[in-house]
């Protein structure tokens, strides 16, 4: 169990670095005024109604980078430093965040993939710790039950690590999808569109950092399960 302490204490600190990173970028660039004066909300209503999208509704969320697309609701939800903000950092957020209702729209498969197994993951998320855990304490205890209950936990994991591997091609054209309406469009200057592409940039990595954290985190349980065996 240390080895997973120390690679669940590497995996925490690259996270928090990419996480600081990237609020770090948000507040830098929420301090680059749009030049077409547009709010985040008017962004994405824009880029909604320029993809012929009627209806889903762009709406405010409390927090702070708490910014999503809710598939079920239709509705694109800002958060209260995107929503009324009118600078690059909003933009690239709001338009982002548009880029998963044009996918929705469009029936992008990577999303209708994801979709389709966010029941399963909500169980598996829920429980693959506790499962996990369950079945090293039979096993160290000598019960027989021990590999098998460690092996379904490792099980359940493994659907999470899927759904976050998956996540990355949605984030990933949603952005390219959302840099791609900015510049077409000249909804931002040349200045506002690089801050725009390095905020989402930062934003992706923090998706990255996580699927490959899950990863890590899978193959050092099934050494463990493989071990467990001999």
């Amino acid at each position: 169990m240390f080895g997973y302490y120390i690679l669940g204490g590497i995996i925490f600190l690259v996270s928090a670095y990419v996480s600081n990173t990237l609020k770090s970028k948000f507040k830098k660039y929420s301090k680059v005024r749009l030049q077409n004066g547009m709010s985040g909300a008017e962004i994405a209503q824009k880029m909604l109604d320029d993809h012929g999208i009627r209806d889903v509704q762009v709406i405010s969320t409390p927090g702070m980078l708490t910014d999503h697309y809710n598939p079920m609701k239709k509705t694109v939800n800002l958060s209260e430093g995107v929503y009324n903000q009118r600078n690059a950092a909003a933009a690239a957020v709001a338009a982002h965040e548009v880029g998963h209702a044009v996918q929705h729209a469009t029936a992008y498969s990577w999303l209708t993939m994801r979709s389709k197994i966010v029941p399963a993951v909500g169980i598996a998320s829920k429980l693959s710790n506790i499962v996990i855990i369950a079945g090293i304490v039979l096993a160290s205890m000598g019960n027989a039950l021990g590999t098998p209950v460690f092996g379904i936990g490792i099980g359940l994991f493994a659907v999470t690590t899927l759904f976050a591997f998956i996540t990355l091609p949605v984030e990933f054209d949603a952005s390219n999808r959302a840099l791609a309406w900015l510049e077409r469009e000249n909804m931002v200057t040349q200045q506002e569109y690089a801050g725009s592409k390095d905020a989402l940039k930062w934003a992706a990595r923090t998706y990255v950092v996580a699927a490959l954290g899950s990863l890590a985190t899978l193959v050092y349980f099934i050494m463990m399960f493989m071990g467990s065996r001999d």
